[in-house]
């Protein structure tokens, strides 16, 4: 199966404009997840779209593939479509979404998320981690799934599930397996056409989560479990502490 990764990049964010940008010991964050996904064996092509001439041009700079997109993406799978369709006549089977803002991905998570399209029921894959904090379950950044039987993904939520009737809080982690989402994806091409057609749903708008659509109209997600603790930097502080862990090693 022919495979790109796609790493979106936006200059703007709320919590933290210019990210991608950011210096982490002598190389930039977008950098860093380029060349992280570089190693992954499975990729067949690599390229950062982004909607800013400062990216562009700083990728172009360290030697990357990037493509200018438009503006007006409410998110990275709208924007790896545009690139798929425009930039590549949909002459790839696969499509893998890549975090930019994980400097430090892991190129196996990438590799287990292509896997995954052996099987061919698999429409959209994406990665999970077993959760091990108690603090975790009940923290609604971070996005709990819910897991059946043959990896296929349930649910999304940013409540704690599942819910544990008369066991106290302090005894969850103890009675069951929990687990957290991990934000890389993999799609079909034809899926991640279909899906991006798709109006916004209930449950999305509810929980603020986009997968949730894909699931509410009945295209399935099939998951793997990674054990790779992964670092996303979503705000200053992030990048400090990320900083601070390393110099510490």
């Amino acid at each position: 199966m022919k495979t790109i990764g796609i790493i979106p990049a936006r200059y703007a964010s709320t919590r933290f404009p210019g990210k991608p940008l950011v210096d982490i010991f002598g190389k930039s964050m977008i950098q860093r997840v380029y060349e992280q996904a570089l190693k992954a064996e499975t990729l067949d092509h690599v390229i950062v779209a982004t909607d800013n001439q400062q990216i562009f041009d700083h990728v172009n700079q360290f030697g990357g593939e990037v493509t200018m997109t438009s503006n007006s993406h409410n998110s990275g799978t709208s924007r790896c479509l545009e690139v798929v369709e425009k930039q590549f006549n949909y002459n790839f089977d696969l499509v893998i979404n890549i975090q930019g803002d994980e400097p430090f991905i892991d190129p196996q998570q990438i590799n287990m998320v292509v896997k995954l399209f052996e099987d061919e029921k698999t429409e959209i894959a994406t990665l999970v981690k077993k959760i091990s904090k108690t603090e975790e379950i009940f923290n609604p950044n971070v996005v709990k799934a819910i897991i059946a039987k043959g990896n296929k993904v349930i649910y999304f939520s940013r409540s704690p599930v599942p819910f544990f009737r008369g066991v106290p809080q302090d005894k969850w982690i103890q009675k069951g397996i929990f687990y957290k989402h991990i934000g890389i994806y993999g799609y079909r091409t034809e899926i991640l056409k279909k899906i991006n057609s798709l109006s916004e749903s209930y449950l999305e708008k509810a929980e603020s989560l986009e997968q949730l659509r894909w699931l509410e109209n009945g295209f399935s997600i099939f998951s793997t479990v990674s054990d790779f603790e992964g670092i996303s930097i979503d705000t200053p502080e992030d990048l400090q502490k990320v900083i601070k862990t390393f110099r510490n090693k």
